[in-house]
């Protein structure tokens, strides 16, 4: 049978898509932009109408696409969520659940995000994996586009696959694609994808920015966050030349060097001429770069995370956000409050591979205060779980300047790091290092 009869064959409405789930399964959802709406929406309806019930779903960042249909609090009974990575939907989830006097209706498995493809298909073993892809090409393939990250690998091994259809997701060149023949059902739905609005720098975003811009070397190849501080880094790096990429979320800042010609990842040493990421989320401009443009490949999360992988590119930047860094230099960048605010994503994955690369660097950058100036990011100990522990942390950057932690002492790290927090902190953290014995 040819490609084309493949599609009509398997072609269906979303309700006869959702159909092919049944209660019990234990699906991956696609990330982020990725996310179905007219899949997701009937798979909700479906479970509504008591059609379908114990639907287990795991998944990476949750949207508001999710958020509307299979994630609504009234929905838990019947599907149950199980997040790698919180977002502001499973905080909302989570919150309601509290104030009514409930457990948690979200489960939160701890994971690094490069090792996520092998939970997803070894120790969970999802059967069912729901995503959208780009349209179908002439030799039967559909590209993942903006998320290849975990939908690759587990689309080698799920036995039901479901993909939506859309005209607006990019066609994208790497290891990201899907053939037809493997499809068990295909849902056709145009909607504008998912778009973040680039979030507006602070004076502390902008003073970071250009700290971190004086320790990137010409040549390097970089990695980065999304947000107003990373996109403040890459408006500080518009100066330098023949950057490269290698990142696990191509974000608009980078794009953006790419546009310019900042970024042409000629002297890579790893895939040279090309960037590299494992998924997307960024603006209209972002979505567009990305269609059919032969300078960027997208590869599963579980090689473009592997700190072997990032170790091969020569002079490896990588740039992660963090929420709290204690006295001795450990970093818990997913907890807050006293509950599970995001995950450890691909953090570590990068502070290591970066600092096995020649001449790499990871950095770590965080405001030197939080909730208005009431609080000090650097604290005496952490309140949540160790993100990257302090064994592997490298540079530490705030608005008062930067610190390199590696080869120093406990006590030589708390001096350094009291002299990057706030000034109307650094007394209590003196005192509270002298009481650790540290100084």
């Amino acid at each position: 049978m040819d490609h084309a009869a493949l599609y009509a064959e398997r072609l269906k409405t979303p309700d006869q898509a959702a159909a092919l789930i049944r209660s019990g399964a234990r699906i991956a959802m696609g990330l982020g932009v990725s996310q179905p709406p007219a899949l997701l929406k009937a798979l909700a309806e479906r479970a509504e109408r008591g059609e379908v019930e114990d639907v287990n779903l795991y998944y990476l960042l949750s949207t508001a696409i999710a958020g509307d249909t299979v994630l609504r609090y009234e929905l838990m009974d019947r599907i149950r969520p199980w997040s790698l990575f919180h977002s502001a939907v499973e905080r909302r989830l989570e919150q309601r659940a509290f104030e009514e006097g409930r457990p948690s209706p979200v489960q939160f498995i701890p994971t690094g995000f490069q090792q996520s493809p092998r939970l997803l298909c070894d120790e969970v073993d999802v059967d069912t994996l729901v995503c959208t892809v780009s349209p179908m090409d002439a030799d039967g393939f559909f590209s993942f586009g903006t998320n290849t990250d975990y939908a690759k690998p587990v689309s080698e091994t799920a036995r039901t696959i479901i993909v939506e259809v859309n005209p607006h997701m990019p066609r994208v060149y790497g290891d990201c694609t899907v053939h037809v023949s493997r499809v068990s059902g295909i849902v056709e739905h145009a909607a504008p994808l998912l778009a973040v609005p680039r979030a507006e720098p602070q004076p502390a975003d902008l003073a970071i920015g250009r700290i971190i811009a004086d320790l990137v070397e010409d040549g390097a190849t970089l990695q980065m966050g999304i947000g107003a501080l990373p996109n403040a880094v890459c408006d500080a790096l518009k100066n330098h030349r023949d950057l490269g990429v290698h990142t696990e979320m191509l974000t608009p800042g980078l794009v953006e060097l790419m546009q310019v010609g900042v970024a042409n990842h000629t002297r890579k040493t790893l895939h040279p001429g090309v960037g590299v990421f494992a998924f997307s989320m960024g603006d209209q401009n972002t979505y567009d770069f990305l269609h059919e443009n032969r300078g960027l490949e997208a590869r599963p999360v579980s090689y473009v995370n592997d700190p072997a992988v990032i170790a091969r590119n020569a002079r490896m930047v990588s740039v992660n956000a963090t929420l709290q860094i204690d006295l001795s230099g450990a970093c818990c960048s997913e907890y807050l409050n006293g509950r599970q605010f995001t995950a450890s994503g691909g953090q570590l994955d990068f502070v290591r591979g970066a600092y096995g690369s020649d001449g790499g660097k990871s950095i770590i950058a965080c405001h030197a205060t939080a909730a208005r100036g009431s609080c000090s990011r650097i604290v005496a100990r952490l309140d949540g779980p160790v993100t990257t522990p302090r064994n592997d942390v490298h540079i530490v950057v705030t608005e008062h300047g930067w610190a390199n932690l590696k080869g120093r002492s406990t006590g030589e790290r708390a001096r350094a790091l009291i002299a990057l927090a706030a000034p109307e902190f650094r007394d209590g953290l003196t005192a509270e290092a002298r009481r650790q014995g540290l100084i």
